[in-house]
């Protein structure tokens, strides 16, 4: 039988082949229809359970299936999978498209007695309605069609924008000497030289994958091959890459996906594509964004100023660097770092060993949230990816997999994805438990030893795990808005971020570290210095988040999409950056987020729901014991208003609900260093 028609399993990802695609997506775009024109029949109910008894069970089985083919080509791209997956994405995006904005669907939840639902079937029910509209379903005529060709040309170009990220980063290969290595780390250059070994090459294949462009860029003593490797990943998918490298450049991509999302947005009735995109968020218009980024770009500016000049002036007196190049930055801010307190990046690696990091997250989230984290067998796609099932007392609650570590064919970047979610099924009266994704791309272990994580690592690995709790310990039934599902877009970032500050209590990391030469845990005194080092740059960091954000704003909103957009980047630059980019970079062609990710106009959640996480997390400051231990009961209580909680009522009443007011921006810039 295919394997991407079971679904009574968990999805069989260590059968399913390119082959199986076609058939697996035709016969389920056909149960598919079969349903919707079953319940859309004069004759069919309008009745919630008996209409998701028919046709949410099929759209499920789709969903499920194209998410799995999906997942595969984000980890495990190939030729063949990925001609599969492009000849199914536009029939697939065309039924996604037609579903929602089928008049006699809209027709019926219309006709549905809402008095009837419960709390939760009336927050799905709602949001329907909110999406029918955005879906186009109030269009008649030539506006409905060019509606529905705009959304399948649209996810065309937002998949081949991702194939072209991928393919430019796979593509470069750098083969250093041993000379122009030095002070990088020997874990980095032993990875660097197994690699040229398996290419048949002599020297270290450098790439401009996280876990070596980044150490590279921090460690390496050589201006030059900064410069080599800082021009090859500023200017990767553009006209400014090297001449072989041209044939991924995104231009021409993004300037078709601006025209065509201000052409939805027209056609909707708004007057720009960030107005659409603001609809389902708890932000109501792109001018409260703008004030709120600018607000928090004024209260960072002094402290990002300062910040540059403490470089400039360590680069000129203690590295002999008068006139620092942008490819210079990581390095000199590394070199400060250590001068200015006394440790460095790489000290602090040795201690953070993948399993016992793992360890130490199980630990709190256990303590915290009243669960147990197991290991579980699942069919996974590569040999590295771990299964594991969250429980209660001995009851399922949630699964999940993990995949780690970085390789060739995997999409870079971290992320948390739904395999399925939470449901009281209608079609059989079961609940349905449910499964996540979580995939990190870690440098792996070398010569037998286990892999070292980088504290923003660990950072990035909690952040992940925060959506998948957010997505497992749901207690909602009805999946529209169980978990993730739901919850407003600028709000999805607040349990991700706010696991980020326990990576920063001495009370939990002392249960997660071991030497791997030793096993030592880390000490205190090291602990100290990493706490005082905490805000190092935070106001640079700050406005390099902000200066994204209002890019992606703005080019949503004021930008015309006849025009070249790199103008107006430069514009956002000049009022909030104090950093100067050279003019051949091109951040816009590998912007995966707003281009291929569903961030469009959507960016500045990560700083909106940062607001809300450092709140959150300064109700645990309150709470904590003498010792920094957190407190069990303010965990209970934040597993139930907000993780529990999902996408059930709006983000802003769960958020109430739990700290007992709305946000302050308080604890945030208290958090980051950056309080008057």
């Amino acid at each position: 039988m295919n394997p991407l028609l079971r679904f009574d399993t968990l999805p069989l990802f260590d059968q399913i082949h390119p082959e199986h695609v076609p058939e697996a997506i035709d016969a389920l775009l056909e149960q598919a229809e079969k349903a919707l024109e079953a319940v859309t029949a004069d004759s069919f109910p309008a009745q919630w359970q008996d209409m998701a008894r028919v046709l949410d069970v099929a759209t499920e089985k789709l969903g499920m299936a194209w998410g799995a083919v999906n997942h595969l080509n984000s980890v495990a791209d190939s030729s063949e999978l990925r001609n599969a997956y492009n000849a199914a994405l536009p029939r697939v995006t065309e039924f996604w498209t037609r579903l929602g904005a089928d008049e006699r669907l809209y027709a019926k939840y219309k006709a549905m007695d809402v008095a009837a639902l419960n709390t939760e079937q009336r927050q799905a029910h709602k949001n329907a309605m909110r999406n029918f509209v955005l879906g186009g379903a109030d269009l008649v005529g030539e506006a409905r069609k060019r509606f529905a060709e705009i959304q399948e040309r649209q996810a065309a170009l937002s998949q081949k924008f991702s194939e072209n990220t991928l393919d430019a980063t796979d593509a470069f290969a750098y083969y250093a000497a041993e000379a122009e290595l030095d002070g990088v780390p020997q874990d980095v250059k032993h990875t660097a030289m197994v690699a040229a070994q398996a290419d048949g090459k002599q020297g270290f294949k450098l790439s401009l994958k996280m876990p070596c462009y980044l150490p590279i860029m921090q460690f390496a003593q050589s201006s030059a091959l900064r410069e080599t490797m800082y021009r090859a990943y500023v200017t990767r998918s553009s006209d400014q890459a090297a001449p072989e490298a041209r044939q991924f450049d995104n231009t021409a991509i993004i300037g078709e996906i601006l025209a065509l999302r201000r052409e939805e947005a027209r056609l909707l009735g708004y007057d720009n594509f960030a107005q659409v995109s603001l609809v389902p968020k708890m932000a109501n218009t792109p001018e409260a964004v703008t004030t709120f980024l600018r607000d928090l770009a004024s209260k960072a500016k002094p402290f990002a100023e300062k910040d540059l000049a403490d470089l400039r002036a360590f680069a000129r007196d203690t590295l002999g660097l008068n006139d620092p190049q942008p490819w210079d930055l990581p390095y000199i801010s590394e070199k400060l770092k250590e001068a200015r307190y006394a440790f460095s990046e790489q000290e602090v690696k040795q201690y953070f060993t993948a399993p016992k990091v793992l360890a130490g997250l199980f630990k709190i989230v256990e303590t915290l949230f009243d669960v147990s984290i197991l290991t579980d067998q699942a069919p996974v796609w590569n040999s590295g990816v771990q299964f594991h099932r969250i429980e209660r007392r001995g009851q399922l609650i949630g699964q999940f997999y993990l995949d780690p570590s970085a390789r060739t064919g995997k999409r870079g970047g971290a992320w948390m994805d739904d395999v399925r979610g939470r449901w009281l099924r209608p079609d059989t009266g079961v609940l349905q438990t449910p499964v996540a994704h979580l995939v990190c791309n870690f440098a792996g272990g070398v010569d037998g030893k286990p892999a070292l994580l980088t504290h923003d690592d660990v950072t990035t690995l909690f952040h992940e795990f925060g959506h998948g709790l957010h997505h497992m310990l749901t207690q909602v039934s009805e999946h529209d808005v169980s978990g993730i599902s739901g919850v407003e877009w600028d709000a999805v970032e607040l349990p991700s971020q706010f696991m980020e500050n326990f990576c920063w209590e001495w009370s939990v990391l002392q249960h997660m570290t071991a030497h791997v030469e030793t096993g030592d845990s880390l000490p205190r005194a090291l602990f100290e210095k990493m706490l005082a080092a905490r805000n190092f740059q935070s106001g640079l960091q700050t406005l390099r988040q902000i200066e994204f954000s209002l890019f992606d704003m703005l080019l949503h909103s004021s930008h015309d999409p006849a025009q070249d957009f790199m103008p107006l980047l430069e514009t956002v630059r000049r009022e909030v950056a104090v950093v100067s980019s050279p003019p051949w970079s091109r951040a816009p062609h590998t912007f995966s987020h707003i281009f291929s990710g569903g961030y469009a106009a959507g960016y500045y959640s990560y700083k909106w729901a940062e607001v809300l996480s450092a709140d959150a997390y300064a109700a645990f400051e309150e709470t904590a014991a003498e010792d920094g231990t957190p407190s069990v009961e303010t965990g209970t209580k934040y597993r139930q208003e907000i993780l529990e909680a999902g996408g059930s009522r709006p983000a802003m009443e769960s958020f109430k609900a739990f700290r007992g007011r709305e946000p302050s921006l308080d604890a945030l810039l208290r958090h980051q260093g950056m309080s008057a």
